[in-house]
């Protein structure tokens, strides 16, 4: 049954969505973005990437993360959710479009006489009415627009949905594997602190120390062994919400993490130029869903202007006289009606709605220009983390070296009777708090390469919702004009 839906909910996202490579936009002339698109960005190598970034959890080389981010495709409940406004945006798209036909209904009738000049029988009508509305102003036309930028702009917004989720899964499985080794860490430091305990009682029985390093000991020992429930309880919080991201009740996922051996936290590539902003832009679907917002805004000014132009509609009926079933036909009548209305007063309501519209298509630009230096922020915060975090792993993996190092001396040295219990102490402080600083700065080397391909438009692709290539939907070609 498991299979049957998620392979129901694979048809229903694919089918609501084959639409959108199919409709294609009217002309609408929108308002180019107030903001300045840089040519090449200030903190990137300008040369392009070559690594397909689509599905970029591929490149973490880490079987249980990708795993866990093609279950959320399929399964997570958000994405359900935003499919099915897709399915709704589709169907307001099939209404409007109706609008360019006529609607026809029939009606018919029984009736049966009663009294002294009753006619013998029942008596049965059939009839037929037909309207049709002329769409000479753009009112039906901007209607269709309108649902079709509202469908695309849907449609966007799933992918981006897809393209945060996949993000969430991936950092939290990253985090997940970061406290699993963490407190695999904590574990194997407590049972060297519980040697170094035995040893200083040794010591101390013997009369070589005092009861001061003892005491340390004991110390060192109950401080860690403090950290190992709070490293548990936040490894079971992140596992539970990877669980719901994947759409499935809290327990599997916990055990696969904790099911053997910590793996480490992956390690990624690195990801050193990048295509050019405008580029970006274009693969964003946050951007693509803004701008088709706006799209659909601005088609509404034109509906709302049309309602205060004249409107002509045909209407037309055809009918059957009340007769015996035998002769239905032989009494038609019928007639056709050509009529105009024109709105000449009605306390300023229509002309409000214009207002409305106008100020809708405003705010809609202003959330564009905002999606626009949202995507240049990320891209650019992004890319200083990924070289920061890069860097940090590569001095913290020397220190942990020099810690290592320290603490092997330190521990001979203190059994051998040539250093006192402090110099241990320290030694094996800093030995654990540079394996712990190497996990936090390996996981944050592997977040932030998430986080750069995220801002570069990547956790998605056009196959993946059959929408329309990027490179040739309209209207982000203004973005080359302000670029320039």
């Amino acid at each position: 049954m498991t299979g049957i839906m998620r392979a129901a909910r694979v048809l229903l996202v694919s089918g609501s969505l084959l639409v959108l490579a199919a409709c294609g936009t009217h002309s609408i002339d929108i308002a180019e973005p107030r903001v300045a698109i840089p040519a090449e960005w200030q903190v990137a190598d300008p040369a392009p990437i070559s690594a397909d970034i689509s599905q970029y959890w591929t490149l973490l080389d880490d079987p249980l993360l990708t795993r866990f981010v093609q279950q959320a495709i399929l399964d997570n409940r958000d994405l359900a959710q935003s499919a099915a406004r897709l399915e709704q945006a589709r169907a307001s798209l099939v209404q409007a479009r109706a609008g360019y036909l006529p609607s026809i209904s029939a009606n018919g009738g029984l009736a049966r006489d009663v009294g002294d000049l009753s006619r013998d029988g029942v008596q049965l009508s059939l009839g037929a009415d037909a309207a049709w509305e002329a769409d000479l102003f753009g009112q039906i036309s901007g209607n269709v627009a309108a649902a079709e930028g509202d469908l695309l702009a849907q449609g966007y917004t799933l992918a981006d949905l897809q393209r945060l989720i996949v993000g969430q899964v991936a950092i939290a499985t990253i985090n997940a594997r970061s406290l699993a080794e963490q407190l695999a860490i904590a574990r194997s430091t407590l049972a060297y602190q519980d040697d170094n305990l035995q040893i200083a009682r040794w010591r101390n029985q013997a009369g070589l120390v005092s009861s001061l390093d003892v005491e340390q000991a004991r110390t060192q020992r109950a401080q860690t062994a403090a950290t190992i429930p709070l490293l548990e309880s936040n490894l079971v919080a992140t596992a539970n919400s990877i669980s719901t991201l994947i759409g499935e009740p809290p327990g599997r996922v916990l055990d696969a993490i904790v099911a053997s051996e910590p793996e480490p936290v992956p390690s990624p590539p690195l990801l050193a130029g990048f295509e050019a902003p405008a580029e970006v832009l274009r693969r964003r679907p946050d951007v693509r869903a803004a701008e088709f917002n706006l799209v659909s805004s601005t088609a509404r000014i034109g509906v709302a202007r049309a309602q205060l132009l004249p409107l002509v509609r045909l209407t037309g009926n055809i009918g059957t006289g009340p007769d015996t079933a035998g002769n239905l036909f032989d009494l038609v009548t019928g007639g056709l009606f050509a009529g105009v209305s024109q709105l000449i007063f009605d306390g300023g309501r229509t002309a409000a709605q214009v207002d409305i519209a106008e100020a809708g298509a405003d705010a809609s630009l202003a959330a564009w220009e905002q999606s626009i230096l949202n995507a240049l922020e990320d891209v650019e915060t992004a890319a200083v983390d990924q070289r920061t975090a890069s860097e940090r792993v590569v001095i913290t993996e020397e220190a942990l070296d020099a810690a290592s190092n320290s603490a092997l001396l330190a521990r001979s040295q203190y059994q051998a009777g040539l250093t006192d219990f402090r110099t241990l102490l320290t030694a094996e402080n800093q030995l654990l708090s540079a394996r712990n600083q190497l996990v936090t700065a390996q996981a944050d080397r592997a977040s932030a390469f998430v986080r750069l391909t995220q801002a570069l438009g990547g956790g998605w692709s056009i196959s993946d919702y059959d929408l329309p290539p990027v490179a040739a939907a309209e209207p982000l070609a203004e973005i080359d004009r302000t670029a320039e």
